[in-house]
């Protein structure tokens, strides 16, 4: 057998058709290779041999006894079983219990005056000490070679550390250790990918080595050279698939977008009525040099809520209007795509008129397109765009479809790109003639984002100052049920902010009416909020519906109460937006939609009902609708989680800082990275398995300069072909395209 297929060979040849079925259907491992790198999350060790009469309790111990008695007892009127075995040593007694199926094989195995080891924690039970299933090895003396292989094997059993695997209800731990025994001398077949030099350099075991360390350790020394070894794999791997595809990219023509003197950028520089923060200027230039290169951007833009990344986006699509290429801005919502051209044809002004009536003679058009327009706007909009007469367009998924043609397009923004799935951003960049250079725009960076940047897949830019006139948020939590009052005293202060001249959100996770969750739309990469892990009732989540009805009839009587939520129509949801932008409604009750985007400087509390049902980035992002102005804001996390719950423990982080990026961690820590080449989105099993994104970045930034050395050297790797058989292993076709949309 050949080493390759060594590790393509399918489980069920070796393991037998039912247990292969259901390693595939519910651990997703299908082949030889698949298996071995299904490591233990952690060892079980049985510990000192001790003797029966001292035992210490709640402690892992091993013990080497005779069995006295075993008898088989029932309970709950015949239909449960138990078997209690005595042992004794000759200086103690100790009671053995096992339970339901689990009774027959100790019953046959374990007679009176059998001899064995057994491992387990010691507990107390009726004021007797006890070990409830054990693990056990039976001890026949003619298996024995006298009383040194005696000695020798219960050494051997209480010292040794038993891998305990990610499992299912349909495959225990032991039953997968049990098929690991049998495809484990296939370890020895393993490709080693790391090129010999890096390995003796960095003093790594062989990877068949750390395959057998990791899965049968003899000591703890050895999971650790295993892991540390395993991890090196891991972040290598994935380096020099995005290394290479960073060289790739250099390869690709794009058309450069170099900056021209005194055209529509200049002009709207000229109409600013403030300076741009030193942040914007560093961005921007960042931004204008990778424009101004033959070779696609594909950079991405991390910004504090309100930190004036939509402002840097704008200059960067008016650098590539002049430049005479076209912009597009996709947005993920249709509120969202709306606000977006409605702020930024107000702050365009007559250059966003350009060859209309009135407009600038330096301007450009600026047009939306969204599912909901009419079909003689739809026209128009899809003409402008393939006519090269609109050199903005700013919509939602709408702008994918395939009769949306562009006359040279050379700029795509992504806002919010968490909230689309790879495809949908890729079959926007494939409407250039040429690759088009790509923005992609975050306020709160997510886990996959965090886990690629690390990896240093995207060039970064930060923006971490806000702009002059932004006020601070002070946020709170508050306890509905341990503290009633508290949410009464949240409804004041509502009415105080609406009394002092100012408008109040309040957002609930569901729409009312049987809506889903969210209440929105989802997009491919959308993802349920995690219920609340302490919610004993198990009730739906709060709704707009209801909370707005309560609110106008209860607590904020004689205030003007709207709603907003995914399912109105668009010209109600763009009229109510406009009212409340203009003041004329006092409190919007709403579900997320109004998470990025929306900007009403005189709105200053919000009220976060159900709070820990939303993920931290998703909290953050709501917090900054306010303070948006110069009044100072304040958001009001309500939840019925109980004090010492993990979500009370997330409100609690996301109420003690602004820190966007510090809350990106805290998200990062508690939902873990994902997958960072997205095989949790097109339903492939993670590739990370030791590696951690967060407790690694010193492995992962050597990892890298190590990979840039090698695909700088051998682009193809065709003096690696081990690295490239395990590039291919990890980076099947779907992969690899999807690592390549990036």
């Amino acid at each position: 057998m050949d080493r390759v297929s060594a590790f393509d060979e399918p489980l069920k040849k070796l393991l037998g058709g039912a247990t292969a079925k259901v390693m595939a259907e519910h651990l997703d491992l299908h082949t030889v290779g698949d298996l071995l790198h299904h490591y233990p999350r952690r060892y079980e060790e049985r510990g000192r041999l001790t003797a029966l009469t001292e035992l210490p309790l709640d402690e892992h111990v091993t013990v080497v006894a005779q069995v006295a008695d075993a008898r088989i007892m029932m309970f709950n009127n015949g239909r449960g079983k138990r078997l209690e075995v005595t042992l004794t040593d000759g200086s103690g007694r100790l009671q053995l219990v096992f339970f339901g199926h689990g009774v027959h094989k100790p019953h046959k195995d374990l007679l009176p005056g059998r001899r064995a080891m057994f491992a387990g924690k010691v507990s107390v039970f009726n004021r007797k000490m006890q070990l409830a299933h054990p693990t056990y090895q039976l001890l026949d003396a003619q298996d024995m070679d006298g009383e040194a292989g005696m000695t020798e094997a219960v050494d051997a059993f209480a010292g040794q550390l038993l891998p305990i695997y990610p499992a299912c209800k349909q495959l225990d731990s032991w039953r997968i250790a049990k098929a690991v025994d049998t495809v484990l001398p296939s370890a020895q077949d393993a490709v080693d990918p790391l090129p010999p030099s890096l390995r003796d350099g960095r003093g790594f075991v062989p990877l068949p080595e750390a395959l057998l360390r990791i899965h049968r350790p003899q000591t703890k020394a050895d999971i650790a050279a295993a892991r540390d070894r395993l991890r090196w794999d891991e972040a290598f791997v994935l380096q020099v698939a995005l290394a290479r595809r960073r060289f790739a990219d250099t390869q690709l023509p794009a058309v450069a977008r170099a900056s021209v003197p005194d055209g529509v950028l200049d002009a709207f520089d000229a109409t600013l009525p403030f300076t741009l923060t030193d942040g914007q200027q560093k961005v921007t230039a960042e931004i204008f040099g990778d424009l101004a290169t033959e070779h696609p951007m594909h950079r991405l833009l991390q910004g504090e809520v309100g930190s004036g990344k939509t402002l840097v986006a704008l200059r960067a699509m008016l650098r590539v209007v002049d430049a005479g290429g076209q912009a597009a801005m996709l947005a993920p919502t249709e509120v969202l795509a709306q606000q977006h051209h409605r702020s930024i044809t107000e702050m365009m002004g007559e250059l966003a008129e350009g060859g209309m009536l009135g407009g600038s003679d330096k301007g450009t058009k600026v047009v939306l397109l969204t599912g909901s327009m009419g079909t003689a706007a739809r026209r128009q909009a899809l003409l402008d765009l393939v006519t090269g007469e609109a050199g903005i367009v700013i919509g939602t998924h709408a702008l994918i479809e395939d009769k949306v043609k562009f006359h040279d397009l050379g700029l795509v923004v992504v806002d919010e790109q968490h909230r689309f799935g790879v495809e949908q951003r890729d079959a926007l960049r494939s409407k250039g003639k040429q690759p088009p250079h790509l923005l992609v725009m975050t306020a709160t960076p997510i886990p996959r984002t965090v886990a690629m940047t690390v990896f240093g897949d995207l060039e970064t830019s930060v923006l971490d100052q806000l702009p002059a006139g932004r006020s601070p948020i002070a946020s709170h939590v508050v306890p509905a049920k341990d503290k009633p009052h508290f949410l009464s005293r949240a409804w004041e202060r509502v009415r105080e902010e609406v009394e002092n001249g100012h408008q109040a959100y309040v957002v609930c996770p569901r729409i009312g009416d049987d809506a889903d969750e969210t209440g929105e739309k989802k997009g491919k990469a959308g993802k349920k909020q995690p219920a609340p892990e302490d919610d004993a009732e198990k009730r739906p989540p709060l709704a707009v519906l209801d909370i707005a009805a309560q609110l106008a009839k209860g607590p904020l009587t004689g205030l003007s109460v709207e709603v907003l939520h995914g399912r109105m129509a668009p010209d109600d949801k763009d009229d109510v937006m406009r009212r409340f932008a203009a003041g004329q409604v006092d409190v919007l009750v709403a579900t997320t939609v109004i998470e990025v985007g929306v900007n009403v400087p005189n709105a200053t509390a919000m009220v976060i009902m159900d709070a820990d049902r939303f993920g931290v980035s998703q909290l953050h992002q709501l917090r900054g609708r306010v303070g948006r102005g110069s009044a100072p804001g304040l958001c009001l996390l309500v939840s019925e989680a109980h004090e010492a719950s993990p979500a009370r423990a997330r409100l609690s982080a996301v109420a003690a800082t602004l820190d966007g990026f510090e809350l990106s961690r805290i998200d990062l820590e508690q939902r873990r990275e994902g997958d960072v080449l997205g095989q949790a989105q097109s339903g492939v099993r993670s590739s990370l398995r030791v590696l951690s994104v967060i407790d690694d970045e010193e492995v992962i930034a050597a990892a890298r300069e190590e990979a840039v050395r090698v695909v700088s050297d051998d682009p193809a790797l065709e003096r690696l072909p081990e690295l490239r058989t395990a590039l291919d292993a990890l980076l099947d076709k779907d992969r690899e395209e999807y690592l390549d949309k990036g």
